[in-house]
């Protein structure tokens, strides 16, 4: 996503010119502290460079962008490689559920944000007024960094460095000036962002900053910033991090009445897949094996998974595990596996020693899950949605091939195509 989203930017005139004034930054002598932008301007007042050696370095680099864009006729909703890998070699497909096999329509976001606002006035008593504030479905977007010290949104690129122009107090963005005053320098170190356990987000070692890595998070940080506009228009004082923690355990206690909500219509939150049968269809022709771990509670899954391929969803899955409190699950080896009881709707104390087809487990480990199953290595393909929880420790970890669904990598494709045409 990050590639294509250079891609579709590139062609940009700003953006090129940077670049031109980057090279010249390392022939300019003397020149180490300013902007690149100021450097190229001096360079050209000094006569060091001409207005035409300028446009034709820009034409050149102009060039090279654009004979590295992405076809015209690229398929936004494609599957995409960024690493070998021989379909023969995978016998086990693995799913995640939210946001992987279910995906929710837009409405999903309301219901989260409505739902967490109403919590923070009812169990945390912030002022009636926040009741009036509405969500702004395209105020953030995955992938951005909330700074919980300062209060501020802001985006980091692969590099940890600030965006100018991205960083956001509230609903209004900080100068770049005041932004380089907050933080002394463009890059961010990385002991500021990330947490010495970079699993972990409390504790006396707890990281600063947290990224929006889940869709889920998208609502609940449209709220956080629409309280503290807020808190600022009205001249309320108030602490970044009291404020940021309060937004997320409000949200994120809300789930259990989201679930119940959910389940109660699920035909207005969640899109309808009718291709999934056929590819669970596909699969199981193959003699391919299937397993399911997931965060949500199983009547969630339940009514959802019947939603999208019928009454008989288990049938299709070899092993199924709820409750996985990811990424726990992939990273600890110490919690055992429980079995759900769909009928009394509890988990059992019985210990398990192998899976059984057809039944619903709790918890437990990766570990547990390849002792017990054979499952190895490059023999998994796991797809999911959070490139951390779902994603990075499997791969890096146990050898596990790995798809991640990016809903918004088609916005980018879609870009990238209007651009192309333009260019054309």
């Amino acid at each position: 996503m990050l590639h294509t989203r250079t891609f579709a930017v590139a062609a940009a005139s700003p953006l090129l010119v940077e670049s031109i004034l980057s090279s010249w930054f390392l022939r300019v002598p003397g020149s180490h502290v300013a902007s690149n932008r100021s450097i190229g301007d001096r360079a050209l007042n000094r006569g060091e460079i001409s207005r035409e050696d300028m446009l034709k370095s820009y034409q050149k680099i102009r060039e090279k962008y654009k004979s590295k864009k992405l076809p015209q006729d690229v398929n936004p909703k494609g599957v995409f490689a960024c690493n070998e890998l021989d379909l023969k070699e995978v016998q086990v497909y693995g799913f995640d559920y939210d946001y992987t096999l279910a995906c929710y329509k837009p409405s999903m976001d309301y219901l989260l944000y409505n739902l967490g606002r109403d919590m923070l006035i009812q169990k945390y008593k912030y002022p009636e007024g926040i009741g009036n504030l509405e969500y702004k479905k395209d105020f953030a977007v995955r992938g951005l960094h909330y700074d919980i010290e300062k209060g501020l949104l802001l985006k980091l690129d692969s590099f940890l460095q600030i965006q100018f122009g991205t960083v956001y107090r509230g609903l209004h963005p900080v100068p770049d000036d005041e932004v380089l005053r907050l933080y002394k320098n463009r890059i961010i170190p990385i002991a500021y962002v990330e947490a010495p356990n970079k699993h972990s987000h409390d504790g006396p070692h707890r990281t600063k900053m947290v990224q929006l890595a889940d869709l889920f998070s998208v609502p609940e940080m449209g709220l956080l910033c629409n309280v503290t506009e807020y808190f600022l228009r009205n001249h309320i004082d108030y602490h970044p991090e009291i404020l940021f923690r309060d937004v997320k355990n409000s949200v994120q206690s809300c789930h259990p009445i989201m679930h119940g909500m959910v389940v109660q219509n699920v035909s207005e939150y969640l899109e309808q897949n009718k291709d999934l049968k056929r590819f669970f269809d596909r699969l199981k022709k193959a003699n391919k094996k299937m397993f399911l771990v997931t965060n949500s509670p199983f009547h969630f899954v339940d009514i959802g998974m019947k939603f999208l391929v019928g009454d008989d969803w288990k049938d299709y899955f070899d092993v199924v595990i709820v409750q996985a409190r990811k990424p726990k699950f992939f990273t600890e080896e110490s919690r055992p596996l429980r079995i759900y009881d769909e009928v009394n709707k509890t988990q059992l104390w019985d210990r398990v020693t192998k899976f059984e087809k057809g039944a619903i487990y709790l918890e437990g480990t990766v570990k547990q899950l390849q002792d017990m199953t054979g499952w190895q290595g490059h023999q998994v393909l796991y797809f999911g949605d959070h490139p951390y929880s779902d994603l990075a420790d499997v791969t890096l970890e146990h050898g596990w091939r790995t798809g991640a669904i990016i809903k918004e990598l088609t916005v980018n494709l879609q870009f990238s195509s209007s651009l192309y045409r333009i260019e054309s």
